[in-house]
């Protein structure tokens, strides 16, 4: 009787072997590793049948246990978080993109870089960017800065502020409400705390816990609205006496009149006064606008 071949169950431990391999490969190289240390014929890994490396690999990358990642010209493999066992069953290029996009972050990644990036073509990034949406894997979200330009980030991420415009945008638009709003209610706490007056801390500390935005608003947020009350002429700062101390407001001492005798008749506000004399087309004795002013 003929010795019996290998059995199944020795050809999965042998399968075992190759990925556990190929996964202290990458444990030694926490960077990442390069296709030819994987599959070249002079890497770590030549000892062992090539086919057997290539099929270990794809195991690998069909358990999420490796990802692969794109280094300039250069694709990498890297052992995988065990967050990123949400992944098992992606296809490479599918995989590809999505760790394009997770190292992106909360800024996203444009699908034009997504194409340089992955060296796919766009039907291609298309297709997987579909696919990982549909697997609510990743969301596209828009730039308050270029509305018609699509991002793409990890389904579970907050987009920055930088993308969302932060509190003072809402579905990407401006709430001038909200920020009309807001100036009016840091007018009236600085209006009420006259002594000690009042600072941006405090400002902050009470909106916050007001709820009067829809998220929590930092200092700078608050140091905005309160510079355009200083340049409308109805606060103003007073420095601190002692180092150390913060920084605090007042209503304005000698507020910005909204009007002065020169901008209350017509000529301090018209756009062709330098065109206007007597015996002219444009004159006094023609305007519309002083005659209307003379009658009131």
């Amino acid at each position: 009787m003929s010795a019996a071949g290998p059995s199944a169950t020795s050809k999965v431990t042998g399968d075992a072997q190759v990925e556990a391999a190929i996964l202290k490969l990458c444990a030694q190289n926490p960077e990442g590793v390069g296709n030819d240390m994987v599959t070249g014929p002079t890497g770590p890994l030549a000892h062992i049948d090539l086919a057997a490396r290539v099929t270990a690999l794809n195991n690998l990358l069909r358990s999420s246990k490796v990802a692969l990642f794109k280094q300039g010209t250069q694709l990498l493999y890297k052992a995988a978080q065990p967050q990123d066992n949400r992944t098992k069953g992606l296809s490479a290029e599918e995989l590809l993109v999505y760790q394009v996009i997770k190292q992106a972050g909360n800024t996203g990644v444009w699908t034009r870089d997504l194409k340089v990036r992955t060296n796919l073509a766009q039907p291609q990034v298309t297709k997987m960017l579909k696919a990982l949406e549909g697997k609510s894997l990743i969301k596209s979200v828009k730039n308050v800065n270029n509305p018609s330009r699509k991002l793409y980030m990890l389904f579970e991420l907050e987009p920055s502020r930088e993308i969302t415009g932060g509190a003072w945008y809402t579905d990407q638009q401006l709430d001038r409400e909200f920020i009309e709003v807001l100036r009016e209610t840091c007018f009236k706490l600085v209006e009420r705390q006259e002594s000690p007056h009042i600072c941006l801390t405090d400002i902050a500390h009470f909106i916050n816990s007001k709820g009067l935005a829809r998220v929590e608003l930092r200092e700078e947020d608050i140091l905005t609205i309160m510079e355009t009350l200083i340049a409308d002429g109805r606060i103003e700062s007073i420095e601190p006496a002692d180092e150390g101390e913060p920084e605090r407001y007042r209503t304005a001492v000698l507020a910005v009149p909204h009007s002065t005798p020169f901008t209350a008749i017509p000529c301090g506000v018209c756009p062709v006064m330098d065109q206007c004399c007597e015996g002219s087309q444009i004159s006094p004795q023609t305007c519309v606008y002083y005659q209307t002013w003379l009658d009131f």
